[in-house]
């Protein structure tokens, strides 16, 4: 029994076709159980990711000292500004 090599190539792409057809279904499926299980037991998409949320926004950092001749503010985070850098930082100090 010998089958030609033209009819070897399209059994293999009809059984390619069969093949992406079943896994889409499938998939489908598969997607809809998993976001009738996360409603009936309420799991969020972090909780799968495993990615934390945040229970508090982040609020901005008060400036700690100031460019007495622009005006300019640094929280004293990060890299120092020009006006700051190797200079003696209470001086700059705000006073609240």
């Amino acid at each position: 029994m010998s089958t030609s090599y033209k009819s070897l190539l399209a059994q293999r792409e009809a059984l390619e076709k069969q093949i992406q057809e079943a896994r889409d279904l499938e998939r489908g499926q598969a997607v809809e159980n998993i976001q009738e299980m996360m409603r009936i037991y309420d799991i969020s998409v972090a909780e799968l990711t495993g990615k934390k949320t945040r229970k508090y926004t982040k609020r901005p950092v008060p400036p700690k000292y100031r460019d007495p001749s622009s005006g300019k503010t640094w929280t004293g985070r990060g890299k120092p500004p020009v006006w700051i850098a190797g200079k003696n930082r209470d001086q700059f100090l705000i006073v609240h």
